[in-house]
């Protein structure tokens, strides 16, 4: 694997997609024998990965057993919930007890750890003493909306790395140049994004909306550039992804980037998630037999437009969607291949949120 390679599994069932995505990586044989393997969960509070909020535990202790299987021993899983919430109570209620009963991995509380001053980049930070002594870092987010950076997935997830106090010094900073300072300090060595279920608005959770896919790749930089396209946005949009790139940790620059799906969503029959709070898009849906990674695009993208106030260019019709679409044609507005019969269709399967974005503000 190649810091310019990202590789995308689609499906609903963890522990399958992971040995398939597992079987390609198989990061077990680059990490030296011998090293501390850190991987870092998002646990930002205590609930459990339907939420959308947390990472999925099926992901970390399929991880967790392919690095054993390896002859790696040296593992811990390491975290820090958000401010005014308990990470013990985290690990609890997302699984992650009984992944360490299990497997004999420790779990690290980082808001009981020590921590020390590092500099980059003219900005100076406490860090997690038990971060720092990492060897190989597994960051494992969850791809998700946030309220102050519209997004949070790999370089945002090391946030959960540094003690309560500076997570409170970041907000005063503005959160995007010290998040990118951040990634200077602590490298990860491999990213593998929980895509399954993420949250449409909010970090910690309650508008969850199906994805369906686990993302990997060497480069955090490039994952975010390509999560932010998942969800509707342009690297450029996302600050610390700019900056990020601009301080060396990786390169955002997707057109270079080779995309490798493992398979095809179109092959993945997976449910649809429960509408919940994202029934206020129904009147802009006319949804027949989709697939929820292209259904999950759509919401992002609707939430998007939503954002921008221009959901009123989409028009009074519905748009087209799903694998009931294929043998039809005539006028009509569709995304996704399977309603490339329609006057107006976007083709991908799935396109990205970005590419929807773009193409319902024509219409």
């Amino acid at each position: 694997m190649t810091p310019g390679k990202i590789f995308v599994v689609y499906g609903d069932e963890p522990g399958s997609m992971m040995s398939l995505l597992l079987g390609h990586l198989d990061p077990a044989s680059r990490i030296s024998r011998g090293s501390r393997i850190g991987i870092k969960p998002n646990l930002v509070v205590a609930k459990p990965s339907n939420s959308g909020a947390t990472t999925e535990p099926a992901i970390v202790e399929a991880l967790v057993e392919h690095l054993r299987s390896g002859g790696h021993e040296n593992i811990v899983i390491l975290e820090s919930a958000w401010v005014g919430d308990n990470t013990r109570k985290a690990f609890e209620v997302c699984g992650y007890n009984e992944i360490s009963r299990k497997t004999g991995v420790p779990l690290i509380d980082l808001k009981s750890d020590s921590s020390t001053r590092r500099r980059a980049k003219g900005i100076d930070m406490e860090v997690c003493d038990a971060a720092l002594d990492i060897d190989f870092l597994i960051n494992v987010p969850v791809l998700k909306a946030h309220c102050q950076t519209r997004m949070t997935c790999a370089l945002k997830n090391l946030k959960g790395c540094i003690p309560d106090h500076e997570k409170r010094r970041f907000h005063t900073l503005r959160l995007h140049k010290p998040i990118a300072a951040l990634n200077c300090i602590i490298e990860t060595g491999l990213v593998i994004v929980d895509g399954i279920i993420g949250d449409l608005t909010y970090e910690e959770g309650g508008t969850p909306v199906c994805m369906n896919r686990i993302i990997a790749g060497e480069d955090p930089v490039l994952v975010d550039a390509y999560a932010a396209s998942l969800m509707g946005y342009s690297p450029q949009d996302i600050e610390y992804i700019a900056l990020a790139e601009e301080m060396g940790v990786g390169s955002a620059d997707l057109d270079s980037a080779d995309i490798i799906e493992l398979n095809r969503t179109g092959d993945v029959h997976v449910g649809l998630p429960e509408k919940g709070n994202t029934d206020s898009f129904a009147e802009h849906i006319d949804e027949d037999q989709a697939c929820s990674a292209c259904y999950g695009g759509l919401l992002h993208a609707l939430q998007r437009l939503s954002d921008s106030g221009e959901p009123t260019r989409i028009g009074s019709g519905a748009i087209s969607i799903g694998q009931g679409f294929k043998k039809r044609s005539g006028a009509g507005i569709g995304v996704g291949d399977c309603t490339s019969g329609l006057e107006h269709c976007l083709a991908g399967c799935p396109p990205t949120a970005r590419d929807m974005v773009e193409f319902l503000k024509k219409k």
